[in-house]
């Protein structure tokens, strides 16, 4: 009887491996994978005023101007990003990608940016962040949901703290510290 089972037990091993083994043969799982946490800061330079500025609107709902949140307006950036608030301090990197006014209430931005770096060990290399960014409130997180180069599968988050802002040109000169595990 054990002569039978053991047989049994060959046989069905012989007709469900092949279909184990091919349901996996495009897919590597990798149990050992070391982590990193690397911590960024460095300050956003949002200039909207000026012959050369760094944001542009792009679009607009036709009712904008109505708005004192100026719900509807997209914008495109490609700022400098620094190494203190001083704009003529060391260029790390650059936030290129759109933002725009989504809240009728409050001045609540949706951000795309590929925060993309020019200096050091990561150069070359980029963060991507995607959410919302209540930009009257002293400190705002925002989730970083992928990376490039030295941060490829980054995840994470950017703490923004706006270090001076012009209300009337709507120049600003953001901190960010940004936590990254890749």
């Amino acid at each position: 009887m054990a002569k039978l089972s053991t047989v049994v037990s060959l046989l069905i091993i012989s007709l469900v491996a092949p279909a184990a083994l091919q349901a996996e043969t495009w897919a590597t799982r990798l149990e050992s994978a070391k982590e990193t946490t690397t911590n960024l800061q460095f300050y956003f330079h949002d200039t909207l005023s000026g012959q050369n500025p760094s944001a542009v609107r792009i679009a607009q709902a036709t009712d904008t101007d109505k708005s004192p949140t100026l719900f509807g307006v997209l914008m495109m950036a490609d700022d400098p990003l620094t190494e203190t608030p001083d704009p003529k301090s060391k260029l790390v990197g650059r936030a290129q990608g759109l933002y725009g006014s989504a809240s009728q209430d409050q001045l609540g931005l949706i951000m795309s940016m590929s925060f993309v770096f020019v200096d050091g060990s990561y150069n070359g290399s980029s963060i991507s962040l995607l959410g919302n960014n209540r930009a009257m409130n002293p400190v705002r997180e925002m989730p970083i949901v992928g990376g490039t180069g030295a941060f490829r599968l980054a995840r994470g988050y950017a703490i923004a703290q706006t270090h001076w802002m012009d209300l009337k040109s709507g120049d600003a000169i953001v901190g960010y510290n940004v936590t990254v595990i890749h």
